[in-house]
């Protein structure tokens, strides 16, 4: 029997990396099944190559479509390959349609689920993302919980507690895994930038780029940040968010946009800001870890522990909060602890699944 490692999106392929190392190392067996619900698994695969992971067995290539389009093209995959295999245990990492179809169709099939980076919540219906992670929990037989806060959450919605193990995100031993590869393959200067010289963005989700006032504000906002500051601003947009923005008619202003980066380059640019502007969890997580200040241009965020820490500060979409909080935060580099674990989540991870652990 195998375990079947079902992903489909880069910060996915990004934060099972260690565990995919761990059972290379132990030759435990499994499999890769990729779901391209971002990407193609071709597309995907210099990011496997980069990252220096094997390959996917599998790959569904269901590419882009509506919410049940697209988990309902996953589940009629993921039932066939698990049909054909003798799969242990699923594996599924995050909150993404790739992690909702995996849990269903393993739940239906009487396999176990494992999902990684179990517990986390905004408490917010209106995001996608909060219903897959609730719905992937509570199917669910090995929940790895990130931190205790997690595990609150899950002990509150009535999840059994002997399923639930705290083992620290899994994002901890994959920044310092890859961190290392980016330090040796990537040059910043590559970038046109200097360490420390400028602000790094991000902005993708649908409530943000969808929303022309929303969207608006939050350009207006960082090109405060950089006219105060005199920092550059470096923005790798995402096509889709490219085309909202110019379906808006908003004039990017002193953001430099760039293509979308690979992740080794985002990796040690993120490194070396001195500023993160987001609306990403993952990036929330990463810079909290680095230990560069982050603003999260949300009204929420399922990584409350990064706020607590006092490594992010959730400022929404007011220009004049952005500037505020982003002036407030760029003096406040490295003054926290990392909250996200030593960087062998991947480690407790495999032990439990052998029955080795705790």
């Amino acid at each position: 029997m195998a375990h079947a490692v079902v992903l489909g999106t880069r910060p996915e392929i990004i934060k099972l990396s260690p565990l995919i190392r761990e059972f290379e190392e132990r030759g435990e067996a499994y499999f890769i099944l990729h779901t391209g619900q971002h990407y193609s698994y071709n597309m995907d695969r210099v990011f496997f190559e980069q990252l220096e992971l094997p390959g996917a067995r599998y790959h569904l290539d269901v590419g882009s479509g509506s919410h049940g389009e697209q988990t309902g093209k996953m589940l009629e995959g993921i039932e066939e390959v698990f049909g054909r295999e003798r799969v242990e245990t699923a594996i599924v990492q995050g909150d993404t349609n790739t992690v909702l179809a995996g849990a269903l169709a393993a739940a239906k099939m009487h396999i176990p689920v494992a999902h990684v980076e179990a517990g986390l919540r905004s408490y917010d219906r209106r995001m996608p993302e909060e219903i897959n992670r609730v719905v992937a929990d509570h199917l669910s037989d090995y929940l790895f919980a990130p931190t205790e806060v997690s595990r609150g959450n899950l002990l509150k919605e009535g999840v059994e507690g002997g399923k639930i193990h705290v083992v620290g995100n899994t994002i901890v031993d994959a920044l310092m895994q890859n961190l290392e590869l980016a330090r040796r393959r990537v040059n910043p200067e590559d970038v046109g930038v200097t360490e420390g010289g400028y602000i790094l963005m991000t902005a993708h989700r649908a409530e943000n780029v969808d929303d022309r006032e929303r969207f608006l504000g939050i350009i207006e906002g960082v090109n405060g940040l950089a006219e105060e500051t005199g920092l550059e601003v470096l923005y790798p947009i995402h096509p889709r968010s490219r085309k909202m923005m110019e379906l808006f008619g908003l004039s990017p202003g002193r953001i430099r946009l760039t293509e979308p980066l690979d992740y080794l380059t985002f990796l040690l640019l993120e490194s070396s800001a001195a500023l993160v502007v987001t609306d990403s969890g993952g990036v929330q997580e990463e810079a909290c870890i680095l230990k560069v200040p982050c603003i999260t241009v949300r009204d929420n965020t399922e990584r409350p522990e990064t706020v607590e820490v006092g490594a992010n500060v959730l400022v929404g979409t007011d220009p004049k909060r952005i500037v505020e909080m982003g002036l407030l935060m760029l003096d406040r580099r490295g003054v926290w602890e990392n909250p996200f674990g030593d960087g062998r989540s991947g480690k407790r991870i495999a032990d439990i699944l052998e029955g080795v652990g705790m």
